[in-house]
């Protein structure tokens, strides 16, 4: 582990509120009236319901969604042994895997018990609390009696991951890999070296799936689990073999698979060539597995590979399975997690490797196009269509073998229903991250001279989203790098007051004076504006040295765009300039205009800062459905405001009647599905509701967005400028580490559309 990943676990752990998990409310409680309501004594009623019929303790509380993520602490990742408050950040973290992929809410419960009797009684006892039940990093053999018992004594789903969620990834990438190699799963012969719980569970299922026992050699730490040993539990009896082999290399000879759950270079490549052809190596020690894929591709190169690393193809990753088996499970009441509804999910993600795969994936892994094949035999775990195929599956399943409570009727709908828990329609900034990591650009960092700043450069870099120009004082960068032990090595530094800089000066302050010699700019002033970072900056970008700045941070708006907008200047056939903030929700995101700019524009301005607004939309891949908003709804009050949205809209659908765009309207109504198609079915918006709001001034716009931003906790992306020629964009003062990454990102879109355009390209 690199020092500045260590660095950043710490800090990410610890800086601001500590740890990972919330709770959160989900209903009002601002009022007396709501207060009574939640607790005494409005509660008393569902309590009561409750009493009565206690399968309404779904209806009226969270436990249909609520998850315990349960450990005693005894097996922690490759950690061993290291106690239940040690292995707490593990739990949070499985914690944080589920609500991310699954919006399933979790509490995770550390147990400070060894003691099976005890533990099972436990989990037992607090089991009411829950929907379901992940059983995490507890110790073999101890984990298959807390599991079996505990499943036993609940009507709740309940999984000890560590030993299936290996179980069923491993499964689907092997049902893929034999469909490459032609060879029957009731014919193969596999060696599994490691006898824990993740590969007894793998072993079981591989059986289930229709590999003969016969045909497989289990080893542990002593070598083969065979028939004269007498050092077996219960557990490993079950794979004792009748075949002479007694060590790795032996049992190897004529293999078809090789599973591998034990240590770092367990597995020799030498060893490789016994095996048969075709043969398949699931090398699953982290983080260095038993073999390296490029070592055992030196020995042959007909092998389907797979690890449990991320750099390397074919990632054996728990979290392709576990939330998405949970989420079926709960969503249907199931009263177990059962052998058929592993099987489905397996069955689900082998799958959806076949399919075509969604662009921002490719980018991802830094790749044109993957294809079901050697190298991609199980789905990548940021895949978005996860839920939508693996959940259902489970779903299916449960219904099937009699374990569901609750069938679901409607597969469409439920599916929209998955992809709406997470927004998947509109993964924002996973999106906009792929754009940059597809084709990084050059942004100078106008204000390398403060800390947030550097670390944005330092995460952009690292991450290779942006290749970072660093622009201020090179010795009070180094300073602040150094103090703070940033990782910006090989990253370029530029100070403009410098005499290395006395060339690159005099040829800015020629372009400007050549530029702006008739508004007033002589060379002597123009020499004196370029020892500033916000014409200096700009003035790299428009010779090319760079592709987009980013600046703001510490000084007004206006001095950041007012420079760039008299070295770079407008688009072609644009009169204005605009701005434009992204309102990120839960639900999709939300587009703002005019917020920064104009402060009161005219009709012609609103429809061009209208179709600014429209084409950055498309250029996100998200279809701009446009309310103009104002106190009024299509008429229904007179002024000077309604009247300018009013005509603007009319000029829109008159020049663009494709452009989904109306008003004027409220807020209220704009984003409001019922009212637009209820009240005002004539509205373009009718059907839908608006993404994209157009404010009639600066004022109203500005407002809004600062209003959501500080009241809403909404993540808000933007100033985004649109109309310039080149990317330029203007950080708000004061803005976050995070916030200046995202705009970043943002810049380094822009600047492939710069790019684009240039080539005769469409940027969308």
């Amino acid at each position: 582990m690199d020092n500045l990943f260590r660095k950043d676990a710490f800090n990410y752990h610890a800086q601001g509120r500590p740890g990972k998990l919330e709770v959160i409310p989900t209903k009002p409680y601002s009022t007396q009236r709501d207060l009574s309501l939640a607790y005494t004594p409005g509660v008393a009623e569902p309590c009561l319901a409750i009493k009565d019929n206690l399968d309404d303790v779904y209806k009226y509380t969270a436990k249909g969604n609520l998850v315990a993520v349960i450990s005693n602490g005894t097996a922690v990742l490759g950690l061993g042994d290291i106690g239940p408050e040690a292995g707490k950040p593990v739990m949070e973290g499985k914690g944080l895997l589920f609500k991310v992929f699954a919006d399933i809410d979790v509490f995770d419960i550390e147990i400070n018990e060894k003691n099976v009797d005890k533990l099972v009684e436990t989990i037992i006892a607090i089991a009411p609390t829950f929907g379901g039940i992940n059983l995490e990093d507890i110790k073999a053999p101890e984990c298959f009696e807390v599991e079996e018992r505990v499943k036993a004594a609940l009507d709740i789903p309940v999984m000890h991951d560590d030993q299936h969620g290996t179980a069923i990834i491993t499964s689907a990438g092997l049902l893929n890999a034999l469909e490459i190699n032609g060879k029957k799963i009731d014919e193969i012969k596999i060696v599994v070296n490691g006898a824990g719980a993740s590969a007894v569970s793998c072993t079981k299922l591989y059986i289930k799936l229709g590999v003969k026992p016969e045909n497989i050699v289990m080893l542990d730490s002593r070598g083969v689990i065979h028939k004269d040993r007498t050092d077996l539990n219960e557990t490993k009896k079950q794979f004792i073999t009748d075949r002479s082999v007694r060590t790795l290399e032996e049992a190897l000879d004529g293999a078809d698979m090789f599973l591998g759950l034990s240590v770092a270079g367990a597995l020799k490549k030498e060893w490789l060539v016994k095996m048969a052809p075709h043969p398949i190596v699931f090398a699953l020690a982290n983080p260095v597995p038993e073999i390296l894929p490029e070592e055992a591709l030196s020995m042959r190169d007909d092998i389907i590979m797979a690890t449990g690393r991320s750099d390397y193809p074919n990632q054996i990753n728990n979290v392709l399975g576990f939330p998405f088996i949970f989420r079926g499970a709960m969503d249907v009441k199931a009263t177990a997690i059962n052998d058929e509804m592993k099987l489905a999910a397996s069955v689900a993600l082998a799958d959806l490797a076949k399919l075509p795969v969604p662009e921002e994936v490719n980018i991802a892994f830094q790749t044109t196009n993957l294809k079901f094949g050697r190298d991609y035999i199980i789905p990548k775990p940021t895949d978005p269509r996860l839920i939508e195929h693996v959940a259902p599956a489970v779903a299916k399943a449960a219904m099937e073998s009699g374990v569901a409570r609750k069938p679901i009727d409607n597969w469409a709908r439920y599916q929209e229903e998955l992809r709406k828990r997470l927004g998947i329609s509109n993964p924002l900034i996973r999106q906009i991250k792929m754009a940059a990591k597809r084709d990084p650009k050059r942004v100078v960092f106008a204000e390398a001279e403060n800390y947030k700043m550097l670390k944005a450069a330092e995460i952009v870099y690292n991450e290779n989203l942006a290749k970072p120009i660093l622009l201020g004082n090179k010795k009070n960068i180094l300073e602040i790098i150094e103090v703070n032990d940033l990782e910006l090595n090989g990253v370029e530094i530029i100070d403009p007051r410098s005499d290395e800089e006395n060339e690159r000066r005099d040829q800015f302050a020629k372009i400007l004076w050549d530029m702006r010699h008739r508004k007033g700019v002589t060379f002597n002033s123009a020499q004196d504006l370029m020892v500033h970072r916000n014409y200096f900056s700009p003035m790299l970008v428009e010779t090319g040295y760079a592709d987009a700045m980013i600046s703001g941070l510490t000084r007004h708006y206006a001095d950041t765009l007012r420079p760039a907008l008299e070295v770079i200047g407008k688009k072609n056939g644009t009169r204005i300039v605009s701005g434009m903030y992204i309102i990120n929700t839960k639900e999709g995101p939300h587009f703002l205009a005019d917020c920064t700019v104009n402060k009161n524009p005219t009709v012609e301005q609103m429809v061009e800062i209208t179709l600014q607004t429209a084409f950055a939309i498309e250029q996100l891949r998200i279809k701009p459905r446009i309310a103009f908003v104002s106190y009024s709804n299509f008429g229904s009050n007179d002024g000077n405001i309604p009247q300018k949205q009013r005509e603007a809209v009319s000029i829109l659908h008159r020049d663009y009647p494709d452009l989904i765009v109306d008003g004027e309207m409220q807020v209220n109504v704009a984003l409001t599905e019922e009212i637009i198609s209820d009240t005002f079915p004539f509205s373009k918006l009718a059907g839908g509701r608006a993404n994209t709001l157009i404010f009639p001034y600066l004022t109203a716009g500005n407002i809004a967005y600062k209003l959501l931003q500080t009241m809403g906790k909404f993540e808000v992306i933007g100033p985004v400028i649109n109309g310039l020629s080149k990317s330029v964009h203007v950080l708000p003062i004061g803005a976050s580490v995070s916030e200046i990454v995202n705009m970043v990102m943002i810049a380094v879109m822009d600047a492939q559309c710069v790019e684009k355009r240039a080539k005769g390209e469409g940027c969308v």
